[in-house]
């Protein structure tokens, strides 16, 4: 199959903008990328407030059209949420398939999910955030093309309407219920055998999977994409003369993270918010490290789960000097750096760990949130 050509457009606030059009340019293209498409061109709007019709300009909306077409791409991806009206205007003057910032990121979740819960999460996203797109519609058909924001629901060719896509979300969210059950039912028998519990958290491609297989000797997959792990996978963290623990390596989070995923996914999140200790993996080698690490820190406190015992660590200090890696350390005081792909300083972050487990004590980590400027 074909890949997508795909146009980005970067829409920036002119003022008080907390990313640089071309930070927000990079994570947009590796977002596309994880999504199979290729990026055919770009174009930055910088406005002072998003219009209700469609978002940017009318004359930015039309030189888009000519720059797409220029280059050859077959859909349009922005860098934000539009509203279905927004989105409908677009592709009427434009005359081209538009793609959200939710719905691209709803893609690469329909791509990465493997187990049967993580196709029902999927599935959740993917029918919340298709329900207010339906209006004007009637009965529409499932957006199931070869396209970058084109699965639908459970990858069904099916026709709905929004009668049966209501219907559709009370049976997933019933399905989802029952399945966090069963897991709390798995997360009870685990602590009665006195396993504790830890999470890891970080940013999307920060370093959570090879961290995971580093420790434990797994080889749960790794690739270097956004979202490449979506299904958690838990393995066993064995030290001599330490009691045994369960490591768990979560989904990754994003700056600005829709809060429809986060309420679809619950049911892996719970790992996070049911965990004994967690350890929020930072890739320091990432110029954007500081928004990331909030952007982790945000998710954490819409779970409820920011104020349990943290261990930071600063990955991927390989692809940095001395200078810059006592920078980093500075920055952030608690934090151990490590190296999760060249195994370095894991014996000190193992120790932590087991520090933290056999304390056992509630923590409050305001110091670790607040790094040094």
């Amino acid at each position: 199959m074909a890949r997508d050509q795909a146009f980005l457009v970067i829409v920036s606030r002119k003022s008080g903008a907390r990313r640089t059009p071309e930070e927000s340019l990079e994570e947009l293209s590796e977002l596309t990328r994880s999504a199979g498409g290729k990026i055919a061109g770009h174009l930055i709007a910088l406005i002072e407030r998003p219009t209700s019709n469609l978002f940017i300009s009318k004359g930015k909306l039309l030189s888009l059209k000519e720059k797409a077409a220029s280059a050859g791409a077959n859909v349009v991806i922005f860098n934000v949420d539009l509203s279905p009206i927004q989105a409908r205007n677009i592709e009427t003057v434009a005359g081209i398939r538009v793609v959200d910032r939710t719905g691209l990121i709803i893609d690469i979740f329909a791509r990465r999910a493997q187990s049967g819960a993580g196709r029902l999460q999927v599935e959740l996203a993917q029918l919340t955030y298709l329900m207010p797109r339906l209006v004007g519609y009637g009965v529409i058909m499932s957006r199931t093309g070869g396209g970058i924001g084109t699965r639908g629901p459970g990858e069904q060719k099916l026709e709905v309407d929004r009668r049966k896509i209501r219907e559709r979300i009370v049976r997933v969210r019933k399905e989802l219920e029952k399945l966090r059950l069963h897991q709390e039912l798995i997360r009870k028998r685990r602590k009665r055998k006195a396993f504790p519990l830890v999470a890891i958290v970080g940013y999307t491609n920060s370093g959570k999977s090879t961290l995971l297989n580093a420790l434990t000797g797994a080889s749960a997959f790794v690739e270097d994409k956004l979202f490449a792990t979506l299904d958690p996978t838990t393995r066993i963290l064995k030290v001599r003369g330490k009691r045994d623990i369960l490591i768990t390596d979560t989904v990754g989070f994003l700056i600005d993270l829709p809060h429809s995923l986060i309420e679809a996914f619950l049911a892996t999140l719970d790992e996070v918010t049911e965990a004994d200790l967690l350890i929020h993996i930072l890739d320091v080698a990432n110029p954007a490290y500081a928004l990331q690490y909030e952007a982790v820190w945000t998710v954490l406190e819409e779970l409820g789960a920011h104020q349990k015992p943290m261990v930071l660590a600063l990955n991927k200090i390989d692809l940095l000097d001395e200078v810059q890696v006592r920078h980093i350390s500075q920055k952030f005081e608690e934090g151990i750096p490590i190296s999760a792909r060249e195994k370095i300083n894991l014996g000190r972050l193992t120790q932590e760990i087991h520090r933290f487990i056999e304390e056992a004590q509630p923590k409050q980590n305001e110091s670790a949130h607040r790094f040094v400027n």
